[in-house]
């Protein structure tokens, strides 16, 4: 196979960006594992783009040199790898769906979107706000006929709260480390 056919199994164009490659590899995963498609091509579809990410992924950097390195990229390609990717996704293929998008492979294809991240932050916050701020309201000012406040119902969504702000915190910590990785290989490439 060459790049352009790796491409094109993920429906993609060449020298399309990481995230593009993570994207499209993980819409075919879910269209064409066989325990999703019983189709009879479904299997060597899956196989192929399971194969195409993989190159991809590893060879990026290396795919927008010059055009001796995309030629030892492929050449050490072909000779090291090409076979254990595709005994790799073989073995994918047959296990269930389920098992499969818990390997470490397939949490290679997140995608950390910022704006997500930080739209999440935000409503955590809010969420821990917005529970001290009306149960105080509450409790100072009673709706005549209806209960107070509970301190567990407090509780119970502080923790959601902070639950929530951790996550989201984590996964902000994962971006940002991801993309000063990211901005490092650039940086070492120009």
């Amino acid at each position: 196979m060459t790049i352009n056919d790796y491409y094109s199994l993920l429906g993609l164009k060449p020298g399309s960006s990481v995230e593009d490659i993570k994207k499209a590899y993980r819409k075919m995963a879910r269209l064409y594992h066989p325990d999703l498609n019983h189709s009879p091509d479904a299997k060597d579809f899956f196989i192929g783009a399971t194969e195409a990410y993989e190159f991809l992924i590893a060879w990026h950097n290396k795919l927008q040199s010059d055009e001796q390195t995309y030629e030892q990229a492929m050449e050490d390609w072909r000779k090291y790898r090409q076979v254990r990717s595709r005994k790799r996704a073989t073995a994918y293929a047959r296990a269930p769906y389920n098992t499969f998008t818990n390997t470490k492979f397939y949490k290679t294809t997140r995608i950390f979107d910022a704006t997500i991240i930080l739209f999440s932050l935000i409503i955590s916050v809010m969420v821990i706000v917005f529970s001290i701020f009306g149960y105080n309201y509450r409790n100072h000012h009673p709706i005549p006929g209806v209960e107070k406040p509970t301190v567990f119902g407090l509780i119970m969504l502080l923790i959601l709260g902070v639950i929530f702000f951790a996550v989201s915190f984590i996964y902000l910590r994962a971006y940002y480390e991801t993309s000063k990785k990211r901005r490092k290989t650039h940086h070492g490439m120009a």
